[in-house]
């Protein structure tokens, strides 16, 4: 795939139509439907659907776009690097972001981090949260994204070959929809949540997870929990739609419009902090030194 096919892709599926995309690209609609047909040709794959309604994402085409995503901000990133490196050693720290990955605590503390390392500055680089973007960012940490902020636990830790600083503990909490009759709450009771389907992330994730999924088989069975694999911005919409409760932290009560999060009457809490590589350079750690001074 070369880059002008590649660049074509990302704008056709971005704009959704062709006709779009060619006014975004200053090219003729022909010449960018020609782009896309030679780029399936080469991948020997259909990307997408061709309709009277317009264009849609093949199964392929979608999991392409989400890849593509990541390596052209990789792209991005690395010629940044580049000029940087031209000008010496920057003095940015990389903060990676996402709905689940929220940069607002740094912000919040940002004032008096800087007051303790005035010269190095604060780079914002969003992210797409996938599975696959999780893990690839969390075990290249330094390369692309320096710090992400995020819970975790040493399980986590581990297996992503990263280090992490708790901040707070987050409490445990419930999100629902807007329209769900708990929403009309300020506070829930476990019993509020007898008879709910409660959304929680399958076993393994998180141990401090794991202790409350224990508690609640054992002591009340009345909640029904239903497992499911990643935190994004889908199981919001899913959670939301089928009326259920999901498992959250109260960080995360931006993520869904149309859903509330409600603390909960237990003592359950997760570590929240800042993951980061395990040896990161001498910017990354005067700025960890930085925020544990301010802590």
């Amino acid at each position: 795939m070369n880059n002008l096919n590649f660049d074509t892709f990302l704008c056709v599926a971005e704009s959704g139509s062709f006709n779009k995309a060619a006014e975004v690209l200053f090219l003729t609609p022909t010449a960018v439907i020609k782009q896309i047909n030679t780029l399936e040709t080469d991948l020997g794959v259909r990307l997408f659907d061709r309709t009277h309604r317009g264009l849609t994402l093949t199964k392929a085409g979608s999991s392409l776009y989400q890849d593509a995503r990541y390596m052209a901000a990789y792209c991005r990133e690395a010629i940044n690097r580049a000029r940087d490196a031209m000008q010496g050693e920057t003095q940015a720290v990389r903060i990676g972001t996402s709905p689940m990955t929220p940069a607002q605590l740094l912000t919040d503390l940002w004032p008096k981090i800087h007051e303790h390392c005035a010269d190095i500055s604060f780079q914002l680089v969003p992210f797409e949260n996938t599975p696959e973007n999780a893990r690839e960012i969390l075990q290249n940490l330094g390369k692309n994204i320096d710090v992400v902020t995020g819970v975790f636990d040493d399980t986590l830790l581990d297996l992503r070959k990263c280090a992490g600083l708790e901040i707070t503990r987050e409490p445990l909490c419930c999100a629902v929809s807007i329209y769900h009759p708990l929403a009309r709450k300020d506070r829930l009771t476990v019993k509020d949540l007898y008879g709910e389907n409660l959304y929680i992330i399958h076993p393994g994730w998180s141990h401090y997870v794991d202790e409350l999924r224990r508690e609640l088989q054992d002591r009340h069975p009345q909640i029904r929990l239903t497992d499911f694999d990643f935190y994004n911005v889908s199981i919001f919409n899913r959670v939301e739609q089928n009326r259920g409760v999901l498992l959250v932290i109260k960080s995360w009560d931006c993520v869904h419009p149309m859903m509330k999060v409600l603390p909960v009457d237990w003592d359950h809490t997760i570590p929240f902090g800042l993951l980061y590589p395990t040896q990161p350079s001498d910017t990354v750690n005067r700025f960890l030194d930085a925020v544990k001074k301010v802590i």
